[in-house]
């Protein structure tokens, strides 16, 4: 596996760059001269507590992308690329202390980068000559000594970085390092852990948590490696951001055993370099997942985070309130989403069903809004999001159809049958109640009302009309079958 920055800028150009301004620029980052951080710099902890989706790319967005993006896209964090001699995107044009101050506010949680000394044995680096941006050092003596001294330095200068753009103490910052052969030399791996080692402790007398970003075949691998090694000397990252391109939006990698930096320390990046457009603002990405949670920095008392502002919401007095990825809300009941039949809903027709709609698409982590029981934008992109999803045309407007398979999502795909009982069965009352017009009450039992109606949808869509839901029972329901 072979992860890459998202953006090449030319080696021409940045030859140019480096050599009139590089040098300077490290030299005045060492951590004793650390400049004062702006009034303005007093924002969350970042990326603070999260679970969802991400994406990263080297040049950090424009203002209006990253505004449009936060309205419109399925993310709520992002990559930025923050300090490090080797990394392509070094002039970051739109990456200031006011673009951190913004998008912290409006909601975003950023994962700070570092792409400083890669392995001595990577055949990519150096990117821009030793002099510039050398590897770390492969010396064995005294104990790698040569490799830790750039990991702290590294580290010295990602949080002189961090402290001019307002990303504050309790912060993780991801040290980059790219794919290496960690067979081809002992020297090579074991000089490469001990610069994150020197990176991590350095850190944390800083006042930050770390991070660690690599293939999961290489640098992820070689980490949990050492974390079950007995007596393994090594100080480990507090978070690890593994590259796995398997397309699978979780956490999981068969690269890395299982146990490894859980429940809530890990970020996966699943999807390479792609274009994505949302909003009509195109930008192109790598997709992730996260699930982390802010990590207690080892020797600081570190007070629990203030959590992330919400968005600013668009310029209306009648705009929900943003919720994140919290899948709650006090509207969504038991019985607000249980209803005898669903039809079609827009916003003036059904309207008493614009809750139970609502709160499905939340349940689909697709309205990241307070439920309001008022149709709105919001609840026009989710719904279109949803119908993309399951290949159902995008409309404005929801359909029977549409309910059938938000009804349906979600479920175990278990057998059901005379003594059933459970979530499972409360979510196919439901659906059929969309599918149909049987008007089941939702007991969550499976009752002979709701077996009959069970063999009389396997009937409309064209199975054997026998009492019980099974996995093709599942499948017509998920993808909205209905009685016409």
């Amino acid at each position: 596996m072979r992860p890459r920055l998202m953006l090449r800028s030319t080696r021409t150009r940045l030859r140019a760059l480096l050599a009139g301004t590089l040098t300077a620029t490290l030299a005045g980052t060492m951590v004793g001269t650390l400049p004062v951080a702006p009034a303005h710099a007093a924002n969350p902890v970042t990326p603070g507590n999260f679970t969802g989706l991400g994406f990263d790319q080297c040049e950090a967005p424009s203002q209006h992308a990253m505004s449009t993006w936060i309205r419109k896209s399925p993310f709520r964090a992002a990559g930025i690329y923050i300090s490090g001699a080797s990394r392509a995107c070094q002039r970051q044009t739109n990456l200031t202390p006011t673009w951190v101050r913004n998008q912290l506010a409006a909601g975003w949680h950023l994962m700070p980068i570092t792409l400083g000394p890669q392995a001595s044995c990577s055949h990519r680096y150096p990117r821009y000559g030793k002099n510039i941006d050398p590897t770390i050092n492969p010396s064995t003596t005294n104990t790698y000594a040569a490799a830790r001294s750039q990991g702290s330095r590294e580290a010295d200068r990602a949080v002189a970085a961090a402290t001019r753009l307002g990303i504050v103490k309790g912060s993780t910052i991801f040290y980059d390092l790219e794919a290496f052969d960690t067979r081809k030399s002992t020297a090579c791996t074991s000089s490469a852990l001990w610069f994150v080692h020197a990176w991590t402790r350095r850190l944390h007398a800083l006042g930050y948590a770390s991070g660690f970003y690599s293939s999961a075949a290489s640098g992820i691998r070689m980490l949990d490696d050492a974390r079950v090694r007995a007596g393994n000397p090594y100080t480990l990252p507090d978070q690890i951001w593994i590259a796995d391109w398997n397309g699978k939006a979780n956490t999981s990698s068969s690269y890395i055993r299982s146990d490894g930096w859980q429940p809530y320390a890990r970020a996966k990046q699943y999807q390479g370099g792609h274009n994505e457009t949302w909003g009509g603002v195109r930008i192109n990405i790598d997709r992730n997942y996260l699930k982390l949670r802010t990590p207690r920095i080892p020797g600081t008392s570190s007070p629990a985070p203030a959590p992330a502002p919400a968005p600013a919401p668009p310029p209306t007095s009648t705009s929900p309130r943003y919720t994140g990825t919290s899948l709650a809300d006090a509207r969504c009941t038991s019985s607000s989403i249980s209803k005898p039949s669903y039809r079609n809903t827009s916003a003036t027709v059904r309207t008493h069903l614009i809750t139970p709609l609502q709160c499905l698409l939340k349940q689909q982590s697709l309205y990241r809004y307070e439920v309001t029981g008022r149709w709105n934008p919001q609840t026009t992109t989710a719904l279109r999001a949803f119908q993309k999803r399951v290949n159902h045309t995008q409309r404005t407007y929801a359909t029977r159809g549409d309910f059938v398979a938000l009804l349906a999502a979600g479920n175990s795909g278990r057998t059901l049958r005379a003594g059933s009982s459970g979530a499972d069965v409360v979510m196919l009352q439901r659906a059929l109640n969309a599918a149909g017009s049987w008007q089941l009450t939702v007991t969550g039992r499976f009752d002979t009302r709701t077996a009959n109606a069970t063999a009389a949808y396997r009937r409309t869509v064209g199975l054997r009309a026998v009492k019980q839901v099974d996995s093709k029972t599942w499948s017509a329901l998920r993808a909205g079958r209905y009685r016409r």
